[in-house]
């Protein structure tokens, strides 16, 4: 009798089990991501994407050529009709999702909550918004939050992550969420948020993202404030930029600092964590090359698997197009050598 045929079904089983767990032990392949949010607005000023061999091509396609796997996307409340700022609607950044979505890349979603760029030095609420005591604030929080992610959920995107707030070191929705002037009102309107996510998929995870990554102090100063007065979340997002840390291309004087952090997060706040911004001068594309496969290295060793991915923002923004020196693309159409550093070996 052949008794691997009679004990078969068995068998499978046990193998299904095994590979379940080692699946779950690994986690989930780390996030290898581009923000993209500059593309509508580029294609639809006529500028052209070339791959490698220079032939024209679908920027999305481009970057998943270069391993790139996950698609971040920010989104305003009431932007502009200006060609360059009036973009990142709920609308556009709904129908990007879904192209990204079919092409099999995962989605995240940064919500700015304003109508156009909130960052540490600004935080402006939204016009229609402005005169709105904090009750309605709130309000205004959970249900823009809503309506962007069933307008995402009615093209059949789900986002795997998304961030409450853009670089908010200081808290968002100024005056109402300073983080500096006690931080319960910054709590509420995070919890506003996660409510209204979670609402809509239980299985997305909620980011709270702040700047200068290398700066354990100021992640420290802030996330104990959150702790304090019981703020929802489930990853801790940094933003990596050596350039603006003045150190410009020797990314090797903080990147310890960073991953020193990385770890530090997980262990005292038990989150996950994920750079979800960074970028490198494209006039030094090796150098970024190496910097994005260092913050790789970094991302890997965080334990346990908390360490979610890397986030590379406007790789395609070439500086011919945006004036913006820190992307991925040359002055030819096509990605330079920085892009590489997705590559893993």
């Amino acid at each position: 009798m052949n008794y691997f045929c009679q004990f078969k079904p068995l068998a499978v089983l046990a193998i299904f089990i095994f590979c379940l767990h080692s699946m779950a032990s690994r986690g989930a392949p780390l996030a290898m991501g581009a923000d993209i949010s500059w593309l509508p607005q580029m294609e639809a000023s006529g500028y052209n994407f070339y791959n490698c061999n220079g032939k024209a091509e679908d920027c999305l396609k481009i970057l998943k050529d270069h391993g790139i796997n996950t698609i971040r996307l920010r989104v305003w409340v009431n932007p502009s009709t200006n060609p360059w700022s009036g973009h990142c609607s709920r609308d556009e950044v709904a129908a990007l999702a879904e192209r990204a979505h079919k092409m099999g890349f995962r989605i995240l979603i940064d919500f700015h909550y304003s109508d156009s760029w909130a960052d540490p030095a600004k935080q402006k609420k939204p016009a229609a918004w402005a005169s709105d005591n904090f009750t309605q604030l709130k309000k205004d929080v959970f249900n823009h939050t809503t309506n962007v992610l069933v307008a995402l959920k009615l093209r059949g995107v789900t986002p795997e992550w998304v961030q409450i707030g853009n670089e908010i070191r200081d808290g968002m929705l100024w005056p109402d969420g300073r983080a500096s002037t006690g931080g319960e009102n910054l709590a509420d309107l995070i919890n506003e948020g996660y409510r209204a996510t979670k609402l809509i998929d239980p299985a997305t995870k909620v980011i709270v993202h702040l700047n200068d990554g290398s700066n354990s102090h100021l992640y420290q100063w802030f996330f104990d404030r959150l702790e304090k007065y019981g703020a929802h979340y489930d990853v801790i997002g940094l933003s990596y930029y050596p350039y603006w840390q003045k150190v410009r291309t020797d990314y090797t004087r903080t990147i310890d600092d960073l991953g020193a952090n990385l770890i530090e997060l997980t262990a005292r706040y038990h989150k996950e964590v994920m750079v979800v911004e960074t970028g490198g001068e494209d006039a030094n594309a090796e150098n970024t090359r190496d910097m994005i496969a260092a913050l790789i290295q970094k991302m890997r060793a965080v334990p346990s698997n908390k360490g979610l991915g890397v986030v590379y923002w406007e790789p395609e923004g070439a500086a011919s197009w945006s004036k913006y020196k820190l992307s991925c693309w040359g002055a030819n159409g096509r990605p330079t050598v920085a892009l590489e550093g997705f590559l893993e070996k």
